[in-house]
């Protein structure tokens, strides 16, 4: 759709000449541009994401088409005298800012019909002496030649060579209908030549007062509507340099996203993208961040999304990074296995009875083993996996006890009640296990 002036787009002088190199606004860009969280296999975290878009759109191709004709004089002259100021405006909002100047007047001026004075180029002095070479002069009748003009600069007559995944914008200004058809294409011609190229227009009328105006027949209304650009129905001659800067703060900025996340770990956004607002404005999102029920336990996984802004990448501040640590949920495993005896041997029977082993295992490393007395409370440990023991059961004692053993038995301990082993692995997931020593027998 398209929209008329919005007040305050830009820090522009309010009539009248740019009286210095305005500043536009920044601090465009997504946040929070990082994130990172642990997250359970299986569940979604919900992140709310605001995508500042760029008052200007990101690596804009500016053409001016310009209606060169004798009444539009005064309007040529305000362009010529703050060209400077809006390279320089447009360059410090967006360095990669090209500027193409091209003209027009109507069939009977000749050459003069239609021309480029410079294609697309970042240097603030080409784009100074191109604007300088116009001349209002000619015209003939009061309708001129832009449907030719717009025809050429989209997609076909390839006059402008666009960069590729540029933001194409056309500003045109003019004090006059256009014929319909001219130089052989119709309205309907340009329009579709200009949407070719994905430019969006912005149209101004100058009230020269010598012309019937740029909308006398509703072409710059619907063009501008056609291209989901801007148009300024009423700007005196001595606005239009001002009014240019405000219609480049003034177009639609819609905001899609490329995500690429590892296996294990998607992203969503709620109201779904594209989202289009006025450039300048906020899209505001809630991200919801889902890591699978298969993800793997204990690892890190990312995922990079870069905010687009009409197609075109918008520089570092518009890429995101979410780093999620996929929780470890799954708890150890620990059982009180048969021990061996000091010379290493596991023979049966109740001569063996005591000696036990520390048996746990995780699906990831990082498991240890304690170990409490039921008659009293006391734990002892961390202990390895593995871990040999004796264990003596003394109801009479008063208090646990631990010593170092002998041969393969590392450890033994004494206790009033039974032992409880608890294997907790790196996560803090606890298992827990019983052993007790059998009655001796006779």
């Amino acid at each position: 759709m398209f929209s008329t002036m919005r007040r305050g787009a830009l820090s522009i002088a309010a009539a009248g000449a740019l009286v210095a190199t305005p500043a536009l606004a920044m601090g465009a860009g997504v946040s929070p541009a990082t994130y990172d969280a642990s997250v359970n296999p299986g569940e979604t975290v919900h992140v709310t994401k605001t995508v500042s878009t760029p008052e200007i759109p990101p690596k804009p191709d500016i053409v001016l088409v310009v209606d060169e004709t004798g009444s539009m004089g005064p309007a040529i002259a305000n362009v010529k005298s703050e060209m400077g100021s809006i390279v320089s405006t447009v360059q410090g909002a967006q360095p990669q800012a090209q500027f193409a100047i091209a003209s027009y007047k109507d069939v009977g001026d000749g050459a003069e019909f239609f021309q480029v004075e410079t294609g697309l180029t970042g240097s603030q002095a080409t784009a100074q002496t191109a604007i300088d070479s116009l001349s209002a002069s000619g015209g003939g009748d009061t309708p001129e030649g832009q449907i030719n003009a717009l025809w050429e600069v989209g997609s076909g007559g390839d006059a402008i060579a666009f960069r590729p995944d540029s933001s194409r914008i056309v500003v045109w200004f003019g004090d006059a209908s256009g014929h319909d058809p001219s130089g052989g294409h119709s309205e309907a011609d340009a329009t579709a030549s200009l949407t070719g190229v994905g430019a969006q227009v912005i149209a101004i009328n100058v009230e020269s007062g010598g012309a019937d105006g740029l909308n006398a027949t509703g072409q710059a209304q619907r063009i501008a509507a056609a291209t989901s650009g801007t148009f300024f129905p009423s700007v005196t001659p001595g606005d239009v340099a001002s009014t240019i800067l405000a219609g480049l703060g003034n177009l639609p900025a819609e905001v899609t996203a490329n995500v690429s996340c590892a296996t294990g770990l998607s992203i969503a956004f709620t109201p779904s993208l594209p989202q289009t607002v006025t450039s300048g404005s906020d899209v505001v999102l809630d991200e919801a961040i889902t890591v699978a029920a298969d993800a793997p336990q204990g690892s890190t996984l990312t995922c990079t999304t870069t905010f687009l802004v009409n197609g075109a990448e918008a520089g570092p501040e518009f890429v995101q990074t979410v780093t999620i640590k996929v929780n470890d949920v799954t708890p150890p495993t620990v059982s009180c296995g048969p021990g061996v005896n000091p010379a290493g041997h596991t023979p049966g029977g109740w001569r063996n009875a005591g000696f036990f082993q520390m048996v746990a295992a995780d699906n990831l490393p990082g498991v240890s083993v304690t170990i409490s007395d039921t008659g009293t409370g006391t734990t002892f440990g961390p202990y390895a996996p593995g871990t040999y023991f004796k264990l003596t059961q003394a109801p009479g004692t008063s208090a646990s006890t631990v010593v170092p053993f002998q041969g393969a038995v590392d450890w033994h301990f004494t206790f009033k009640g039974d032992a409880t082993l608890t294997a907790t692995d790196a996560a803090g997931n606890t298992t827990t296990a019983s052993c007790s020593v059998p009655p001796k027998q006779k």
